[in-house]
């Protein structure tokens, strides 16, 4: 691309229309386009990176597209509108430009302001539906609006909620609406960015999507989208959960059914446990659809019941609540007969074991024991603090009038006797044994050392002649080392020997040596015993 002729024809551009900009930015485009030919690619460029063809761009034609697009800073909006319609007339024709040159303006008008893109989506949107059996044409326009999350999250998640989730069931755009979410997700690991874009009203539709089998998505699509599920749920919970989560309560009940799929299931169930640990309010909506949602809730209910030991203290008393709640509620159904009997019958058994979870363990005795242990050792030592020694305590007294204390004496005297008399049978035993182990062992044991000494001299005598037979037979390693390492490297390499042999020397040897005196010393202490 020669710059100085597309220089000069944008400043004949400016020079002969000094007042419409609009003017300008188009001669731009259309000078890169069909100054930028190349064979017609798929419509995404799903085979090259995302910010091609842009990223191919010298630094200079940059900043010649930023100056331009600078001047004409109230016209971008008509300018992006006619780069995207120019390139659906282009689609139209049998040999068509490549459209580079309007991708290649689309891209450097969006790098640095993306909300022109999501300026006005419904339009867009129409344009989608109106082309919708013409998936290059919908494809390009997907691809112009999504650059704009490439620099913005909270744009790109905007385009792709307001565009790309409607069409998310038509098979020819599909893959490119997930693969575009995952980039961007990828693109943009700081979701904090992208809080408040998404609500139950969008959210809801994804997680029936990922999770509900037999919808219009592949099962390839499905599973991508459901890896992408637990970072599409961060963004709707948003930066406070705890004031949100009850308006997603309604909608996460509704789903648990009985006959939903295990995986939807286990996902429902975890998300409603969590809405019910951060967010109070969502107890409050559960007792308000509690009657209209009885199969529902009492899968709930049995899975409260089978996660009890993780539940906070907190939720522990909100639920206590809300299960006395039910009961009253069941009670009122079974009597007027409303509502299927199984269904009242299985959360009126569901509430009977949360109560009875909720009523604890019994009576705590071992705290009990150790508040009185602790009691107890107190009043006794302030007892012989006040007294100035335990013999003139009040509690020595009370232990000698009621015998506790001569008999206590007693007993210590007979157990001391008796470790006494054991320890010296020990002492006895073991020398008698011990000089019978040794006279038995010794034997042994010296034949074990001496081979093992044979066998180190052995192995020390051939690591030796292998050194030798390298050191004589291959001195070309050496010399190549030399020649072809640096003088330096070969420098920090003798340092290191020279560390290592003073390790040795100064360090190991010592340690080894007072290692085996101390042993030779411990062994003939043993050997002087028996």
């Amino acid at each position: 691309l020669d710059l100085a002729d597309l220089q000069k024809e944008l400043d004949k551009s400016r020079s002969v229309f000094p007042e419409n900009p609009s003017v300008w930015v188009k001669d731009l485009a259309g000078y890169l386009n069909y100054k930028l030919q190349a064979p017609r690619s798929d419509p995404v460029l799903s085979q090259h990176p995302h910010d091609y063809p842009y990223s191919l761009a010298s630094k200079e034609l940059r900043t010649i597209i930023r100056s331009l697009l600078g001047r004409a800073s109230g016209v971008l909006e008509l300018f992006f509108d006619h780069c995207i319609y120019t390139m659906l007339q282009e689609l139209d024709k049998a040999q068509g430009e490549s459209l580079h040159g309007y991708r290649i303006c689309i891209q450097a008008l969006l790098l640095d302001r993306p909300r022109i893109a999501t300026t006005n989506l419904g339009k867009y949107l129409e344009v989608l539906r109106s082309h919708q059996n013409q998936p290059a044409k919908c494809l390009t326009v997907l691809w112009a609006l999504g650059q704009a999350g490439f620099a913005d999250l909270h744009e790109g998640l905007k385009v792709w909620l307001s565009v790309m989730l409607p069409v998310l069931g038509i098979k020819s755009l599909s893959p490119y609406a997930v693969s575009y979410l995952d980039r961007l997700l990828m693109m943009h690991p700081n979701l904090t960015k992208g809080f408040g874009m998404i609500g139950p009203k969008d959210f809801f539709p994804l997680l029936d999507f990922a999770f509900m089998p037999n919808n219009s998505l592949p099962p390839s699509l499905q599973e991508q989208l459901r890896r992408l599920y637990p970072r599409l749920k961060v963004l709707a919970f948003g930066a406070r959960p705890e004031t949100a989560l009850h308006t997603y309560f309604p909608s996460f009940l509704s789903r648990a059914t009985p006959a939903c799929p295990p995986a939807m299931k286990k996902e429902l169930l975890t998300s409603m446990s969590q809405c019910l640990s951060q967010d109070p309010l969502s107890f409050s909506v559960w007792r308000q659809l509690y009657t209209k949602h009885l199969a529902q809730s009492s899968l709930l209910l049995n899975h409260l019941l089978e996660s009890w030991e993780s539940c906070s203290k907190k939720v522990r008393q909100s639920l206590q609540e809300t299960v006395r709640s039910f009961k009253v509620t069941n009670e009122e159904l079974m009597a007027r007969g409303a509502g299927g009997d199984q269904e009242v019958a299985a959360c009126d058994a569901a509430c009977k074991e949360l109560l009875c979870k909720m009523k604890g363990r019994g009576f705590p005795w071992s705290q009990l024991l150790l508040v009185l242990l602790v009691f107890t050792a107190g009043f006794f030592l302030h007892d012989i603090r006040t007294h100035g020694s335990f013999q003139a305590s009040s509690s020595a007294r009370l232990l000698r009038s009621s015998g506790i204390l001569p008999a206590s004496q007693l007993a210590w005297h007979k157990v001391s006797h008796s470790c006494l008399e054991g320890y010296r049978w020990l002492e006895h035993s073991l020398a008698h044994h011990g000089s019978a182990a040794v006279s038995v062992l010794w034997p042994q044991l010296k034949l074990l050392w001496d081979t093992g000494g044979e066998v180190a001299r052995d192995v020390s005598q051939h690591c030796y002649s292998l050194l030798s037979w390298l050191h004589s037979s291959l001195p070309w390693l050496s010399e190549w080392l030399q020649t072809r390492l640096p003088e330096s490297l070969l420098h920090f390499a003798e340092c290191v020997r020279e560390l290592l042999l003073f390790l040795v020397r100064s360090c190991l040897v010592p340690l080894l040596q007072g290692l085996a005196t101390v042993l030779q010393r411990a062994w003939q202490r043993c050997l002087d015993s028996c």
